[in-house]
């Protein structure tokens, strides 16, 4: 089947290059002055058993009103919402720089799948810049060498395996199961028994305020004196990544230096660890975000586990120093309420009580951890999912927009890690963030996605997959 493949990455780092490989001819103008491409180009692409649509964007660059940058900029959003995939591009041998960080951050929240390439490797070179790409958060990097050719079987494998899942997700199959009402249907069953991935560890970040005792929990998991502890504030500078097993899956623990509120962030040194603590948090899978229990949920973990929902993260509230509680059962249910009010946009998330000096408690977390993992992964059929838009579209409508109704005609999940949702509607812009916030709550009951931050986007236009012959 054919889809369209957006090529994004900043100034100078091979886009069109690639493109002209894909595509097999000189379309696109090739330059080392940055900034040559400014407008979007498409051309036809086939790399072995699989063709479909490249588009060469312009440069990512930051621009406002309406400057040339800003207009450039405005093309390449457009390239990556109509794409079905994203091939993040950037230049190993430059490494990852701030502008790479923040248009990584960008397709992080953006529906779109993304895969990351680290072009210019043609020869092992580049291998430094391309373990710096861990870093952005989008999955390992594929090495590339657009000018030479090398990497593109592993760019097919990666395509390949998106092209898979396209099919394994088309929606002419789920409208005929849905018609049919099969009873063989595959469901979502967030307790169905984890199958790890002992190919890719499990990546846990512990993060919050400093002496909270992240250090000290990351011994306990080790059962060694990994790291160094104390009763000092902010021993921990660096974030320190642990490779670790546990019930034969990998994991990698990073321990993070404590954060404090930005306010109070006055020396460079302090400023460079908490810059490394979030790169922790965009790297990691499951962040586990630790409070103390003598002095829970000031302002400054909020705004943590808030930063680690916008990054799209699983999320588990560990509550350290459990064993000096006076009244544990009183305490817990203010915790709960606290954390309904406090945190609604991740309703459910689980907290684990603990005494990282002791081990009390501790036993729970890996658990917690690995059922958030798995409902991070989740996928819903496109066929449950629409029975459940139907049912609660008829429970609460949308309100109408001047006077006429809205409409919502399909929806599907586009991608998972976090779970991702597309309503389609044609008036989707007039639809409230008041009815988008009823949705997504229905979505996290309906489907029992405790923890995990839920994205929901509204699209216009018909139901894509409707007037399609059905399969013979």
């Amino acid at each position: 089947m054919s889809f369209k493949v957006a090529i994004v990455g900043r100034p100078n780092v091979g886009k069109s290059t690639l493109f002209n490989r894909l595509v097999g001819r000189k379309l696109a103008l090739v330059d080392d002055t940055p900034g040559v491409t400014r407008d979007r180009r498409e051309g036809e692409a086939r790399l072995g058993d699989l063709t479909f649509t490249v588009v060469d964007t312009a440069g990512l660059e930051e621009g406002t009103g309406d400057s040339l940058e800003a207009r450039m900029r405005r093309q390449t959003d457009l390239a990556i919402a109509e794409a079905d995939v994203c091939l993040f591009l950037m230049d190993a041998r430059a490494g990852v720089t701030p502008l790479d960080k923040r248009f990584a951050q960008i397709l992080r929240k953006s529906p779109t799948p993304v895969i990351l390439a680290a072009n210019k490797c043609e020869g092992g070179a580049g291998q430094a810049g391309r373990m710096e790409a861990f870093e952005l958060g989008l999955g390992a990097p594929l090495p590339l060498s657009a000018e030479h050719g090398e990497g593109l079987s592993d760019l097919y494998d990666a395509l390949a395996e998106f092209a898979r899942g396209l099919e394994e997700n088309d929606a002419e199959q789920a409208l005929e199961d849905a018609l049919a009402d099969s009873e063989d249907e595959a469901s979502f069953d967030p307790d169905a028994p984890y199958e790890p991935d002992l190919e890719a560890p499990l990546r846990i970040a512990f993060v919050g305020r400093p002496n909270v005792g992240k250090s000290t929990l990351v011994n306990q998991l080790l059962g060694e004196d990994r790291m160094l502890t104390g009763p000092e504030a902010g021993i921990t500078r660096d974030s320190i990544g642990i490779e670790w097993q546990w019930r034969g899956r990998r994991i990698k623990l990073w321990d993070t230096a404590g954060m404090r509120r930005r306010a109070r962030v006055t020396e460079k040194l302090e400023k460079l660890s908490v810059a490394d603590t979030l790169r922790a948090v965009r790297f990691a899978e499951v962040v586990v975000v630790l409070l103390d229990a003598t002095q829970p949920f000031e302002r400054q973990d909020l705004h943590i586990a808030d930063l680690v929902e916008q990054e799209g993260r699983g999320l588990i509230i560990g509550i350290n120093k459990w064993d000096k509680v006076e009244n544990p059962q009183e305490v817990l249910r203010v915790l709960k309420e606290e954390l309904e009010r406090l945190l609604p946009q991740i309703r459910g998330v689980p907290i684990v009580q603990l005494s990282a000096l002791t081990g009390k408690g501790t036993e729970k977390l890996m658990p917690a951890i690995e059922r958030i993992h798995t409902l991070w992964n989740a996928r819903v059929p496109t066929a449950r999912l629409n029975r459940w838009l139907e049912e609660a579209v008829s429970r609460h409508q949308p309100p109408a927009a001047k006077g006429r109704p809205v409409n919502l005609k399909f929806m599907s999940q586009v991608k998972s890690r976090p779970p991702t949702f597309a309503v389609f509607s044609s008036r989707a812009d007039e639809v409230p963030a008041s009815y988008r916030r009823y949705l997504v709550n229905g979505l996290r009951e309906a489907f029992d996605l405790p923890g995990v931050p839920i994205r929901l986007f509204m699209r216009k236009g018909k139901n894509p997959y409707a007037g399609r012959k059905k399969r013979d």
